[in-house]
């Protein structure tokens, strides 16, 4: 039985939740200051809206395993919903190692990681991308898979090495370093 299907979603007041019932499954609609989201929720799971102390929770239409297991999965991804359009998601990445550097051009992002050319990043619709210096790079949109995603995209353009710890990193990741060579 999933704990994390039967907590309640508190939505703030900034944010308007719109539920839409069809014959075979719900779509749910959430509007906030940082934009709007929604999504078609699977059949098996019923959600309701408690105006009066403005949460939301969800419920199982049968007992399933397989309700069971989108249950927390619907639950987390409406949470999410609600968190992207009131609050928004960020990730941080920094660039270490000598002469690697990001830069802007327009909305993409320019990577110099030591190739013998610079990799151009062009980011997904609702991300936007920010640097506080050239070593450090600020994703924020209203999605947190695309933002989590596209984070990892750029990560996996040069990935920390475990000798020098070159390359680039998840802000507040730890890199197990290697011992090198030992010379007699």
């Amino acid at each position: 039985m999933s704990r994390i299907g039967k907590k309640l979603i508190d939505i703030p007041d900034k944010v308007v939740v719109k539920l839409e019932r069809y014959s075979t499954h719900q779509k749910i609609s959430v509007e906030g200051p940082n934009g709007n989201l929604s999504r078609v929720l699977p059949s098996l799971i019923c959600c309701t809206l408690d105006e009066k102390e403005n949460k939301l929770f969800l419920e199982k239409a049968e007992d399933t395993r397989l309700t069971s297991a989108l249950y927390g999965l619907t639950r987390t991804l409406v949470a999410n919903m609600v968190t992207g359009v009131s609050t928004g998601f960020q990730k941080k990445l920094k660039i270490s190692g000598v002469g690697y550097r990001a830069q802007l051009d327009g909305k993409d992002l320019i990577l110099n990681m030591g190739y013998s050319h610079p990799v151009r990043m062009v980011p997904p619709l609702g991300v936007s991308i920010s640097l506080e210096s050239p070593t450090a790079i600020t994703l924020s949109g209203v999605e947190l898979d695309v933002v989590g995603e596209f984070a990892a995209k750029i990560r996996l353009v040069r990935p920390p090495e475990p000798y020098k710890g070159k390359g680039i990193a998840y802000e507040g990741e730890t890199i197990r370093l290697k011992a090198g060579k030992t010379g007699k």
